[in-house]
């Protein structure tokens, strides 16, 4: 554990934001190359669990990120498959997720809508917090949509995904009657793609963290005025940003006739904001 937590301080390849993230992740990647759920520090490692692990660490060292290793990540209780080609699900998302699912808990016949939704992160973790909503997820990806699908069969949750430009493929009978729109934007300006770190610049899709656009908001921007044909009256939407773009989005919501618009912060580890407004 030690020395795999000095190798990954080591790497340039991995953004270091977090305090003991390196302790954290070589500790996951022993666990899962061992199949337990925790270690203890008296425990032996039997050589072929020791093996796997340092294959696991090696790859991790170039910045491979760990859900892609695992071949799974972890969302608000639910395992959700990881592969290359689909935005990773990630814990600064749940705050996105829990929004919503507050929103929708105490209305009968809900309807939910996550637009480029990956593999159906906060939509199945809003179909699985909440009772007889309909959720409907949309990715302009069909690999996302496929996973998407395969993670809702695999947990057993009951939820729509088609492919997609944001609204496209949505049925024409819930224009109108949905409660809440989730959004995770490609909110990476064009010209700050070569700024991110190698774990994300080297293996996220560019399409899933950048629309290309000057500022970042191209989608935002669409999403935010399309939305409206889809809203109920008082229905929400709610964008998922950094700390960065978060008053930039609230003006785009302000400018689309939204009202009760607000920054929001929470969740672990408070990196992200979710920004909300009301039609």
């Amino acid at each position: 554990m030690k020395q795999a937590e000095k190798t990954l301080k080591a790497s340039p390849a991995i953004d270091h934001w977090q305090k003991d993230r390196e302790e954290i992740e070589a500790e996951d990647l022993l666990m899962h190359a061992m199949h337990v759920d925790e270690v203890d520090p008296e425990d032996e490692v039997p050589a072929g669990a020791r093996k796997r692990f340092e294959r696991m660490i090696a790859r991790r060292v170039t910045g491979e990120p760990v859900q892609f290793i695992r071949g799974f990540a972890e969302f608000r209780g639910l395992e959700l498959i990881a592969k290359p080609g689909v935005f990773i699900p990630r814990d600064s998302s749940g705050f996105l997720a829990e929004q919503a699912i507050r929103r929708l808990r105490r209305r009968k016949k809900a309807v939910a809508v996550d637009l480029a939704t990956g593999g159906g992160t906060v939509a199945l973790a809003v179909k699985n917090e909440t009772k007889g909503v309909k959720v409907y997820g949309t990715d302009l990806s069909k690999d996302a949509v496929k996973i998407a699908r395969k993670n809702a069969e695999r947990l057993k949750l009951r939820a729509t995904f088609v492919t997609g430009d944001l609204f496209d493929g949505l049925p024409a009978s819930i224009a109108g009657s949905v409660d809440v729109i989730t959004l995770h934007p490609p909110y990476v300006a064009k010209h700050e793609l070569k700024d991110l770190p190698e774990e994300i610049r080297n293996f996220e899709p560019a399409d899933t963290l950048t629309d290309h656009s000057e500022d970042g908001l191209g989608l935002v921007d669409r999403a935010a005025e399309g939305s409206r044909r889809w809203l109920r009256k008082g229905g929400w939407m709610l964008i998922e940003v950094s700390p960065d773009r978060a008053a930039a989005v609230a003006k785009v919501f302000r400018r689309n006739g939204y009202r009760d618009v607000k920054i929001t912060k929470g969740g672990e580890f408070k990196v992200t904001r979710v920004v909300v407004g009301r039609r």
